[in-house]
């Protein structure tokens, strides 16, 4: 027979497959105290570092938030709170292997055309409006004296509320998520110069393309709009 090692898990581990469960089944929900760490202790027979371990490792995880002075309470879940969790992890990830950077930029730009294919099917009025809305507000960032850091999170709210036209809370965390990674290699931060008008023109025609519910107009425009901008991206020099 083949050996297979039985580990051990820690004290602190086990209390955290336990509280986890309980917020799983309900018994704990979002915007509920967490129990206090005595009555912890008592509920598992367990000592106070393996429930402040447990619940440390919790709050990292994004399932509560522990306040100096409060009790903890339970985050209400979503697809947002998840992939946020992952940020540093992919950071480090693009970081340590720089060519998963040219991996996310293919990534994105198919999940950016799907998405703008979709939005250019179900959008209406409101949805547009809204895109025109977002444009304006990043048109009057053009100014002599621009703020590029500012230019580029309006560009990230233009790409995050075409998502937004879906309904779809997964999908529209996943592009937001991906949006963040991108924008640590945004190159463009350093020289931007020039593009802003073609970027702006650019999402001019991805609107109108909406408007007129022409999904096969609103891919195209993105492709172009998406395979412009990748140079943009680039890993961080090293130090």
């Amino acid at each position: 027979m083949t050996s297979e090692k039985i580990v051990r898990m820690k004290l602190s581990e086990q209390v955290l497959d336990r509280l986890r469960e309980l917020i799983r089944s309900g018994e704990l929900n979002p915007g509920d105290h967490m129990p206090s760490e005595r009555a912890l202790m008592e509920r598992f027979s367990v000592g106070r570092p393996a429930v402040r371990e447990a619940l440390q490792a919790l709050h990292t995880q994004g399932l509560i938030t522990i306040s100096h002075g409060e009790r903890s309470r339970v985050n209400k879940l979503s697809a947002n709170l998840v992939l946020e969790q992952s940020d540093k992890v992919a950071k480090i990830l693009l970081d340590a292997v720089p060519a998963n950077l040219e991996h996310l930029k293919e990534a994105r730009r198919m999940f950016e055309l799907g998405i703008v294919r979709a939005a250019a099917e179900k959008a209406n009025e409101d949805d547009v409006e809204n895109l025109r809305k977002l444009y304006e507000e990043q048109k009057s960032l053009l100014k002599d004296d621009l703020n590029v850091r500012g230019f580029i999170e309006a560009d990230m709210a233009f790409h995050s509320g075409i998502a937004d036209i879906l309904c779809n809370p997964v999908i529209t965390a996943a592009s937001s998520a991906m949006l963040r990674w991108l924008q640590e290699y945004h190159t463009a931060l350093l020289h931007w110069s020039q593009k802003e008008q073609i970027t702006l023109e650019e999402h001019a025609r991805i609107i109108d393309c909406i408007a007129a519910n022409d999904p096969e107009g609103a891919v195209e425009e993105m492709r172009a709009h998406l395979d412009r901008s990748r140079d943009l991206f680039a890993p961080r020099q090293s130090s």
